[in-house]
């Protein structure tokens, strides 16, 4: 029995037979996997207390000959527990696992399983805005599929100014100066944080972070709308 050992996170669970059940699996190094827990459903199952959602989880398994697999064994490495102690943040680690389900039919970089990683991270923690972590969600997702907005300069090469308010242009997936548009340099210095990859927890402490994820929230989710598959 050649065994294969990974760390996973649960993307989604179907029942099967009377006891088991079919887990789609997201991991940094293999990509997704789906494996076969056997009797899982069980009371006294040893497999149950390792593939809760919002969790990380060493696994143990072996390839099948198909695209299903069998889990062998799975320990549970970090549970975010905290997040399904509020409606609003578990209804959005919901929405975060249904998407990077799909956002990962392909082949998967190891970043997306370090972007839910992360995202439950923040979850689970109560200090950090909803909407920061909406926000550098959807931000995450732009960036690995290659849907990333112009944060340097306008359409035609103008590096952008400090002093200067600025309106988006979706044609040119850019900022344009315009007197009293919406953007300011703080507003474009946060988006370029957060594409940047910093984590919510490091943005959460960015001065005035509520008003900027309010700001920039609506235009990275409108952007994601018009650019990405979501």
């Amino acid at each position: 029995m050649n065994q294969q050992v990974t760390t996973g996170i649960v993307l989604a669970r179907v029942d099967y037979g009377e006891a088991d059940r079919i887990i789609t699996f997201l991991t940094p190094n293999v990509g997704k996997l789906r494996l076969m827990a056997k009797g899982v459903r069980r009371v006294k199952s040893k497999l149950a207390g390792g593939v809760e959602l919002f969790s990380v989880t060493n696994l143990t398994y072996v390839k099948g000959r198909g695209d299903i697999g069998t889990l062998v064994s799975a320990r549970l490495v970090t549970h975010y527990g905290q997040i399904v102690q509020d409606i609003n943040r578990t209804m959005l680690g919901y929405e975060f696992i249904k998407k990077l389900n799909k956002a990962t039919e392909d082949e998967p970089e190891a970043d997306y399983f370090h972007i839910l990683e992360q995202s439950f991270a923040a979850l689970n923690d109560s200090a950090v805005d909803l909407e920061l972590i909406r926000l550098w969600f959807t931000a995450q997702l732009l960036r690995l599929g290659g849907y990333q907005p112009n944060l340097q300069t306008e359409p035609d090469g103008t590096r952008l100014d400090a002093k200067k308010q600025y309106e988006f242009s979706f044609d040119d997936s850019a900022f344009v100066a315009r007197p009293e548009a919406p953007y300011d340099a703080s507003a474009i210095k946060f988006l370029r944080l957060v594409f940047g990859g910093a984590s919510p927890s490091a943005l959460q402490k960015v001065a005035g972070v509520e008003r900027l994820a309010a700001t920039t929230g609506q235009l990275v989710s409108l952007f994601a709308r018009q650019y990405s598959r979501e």
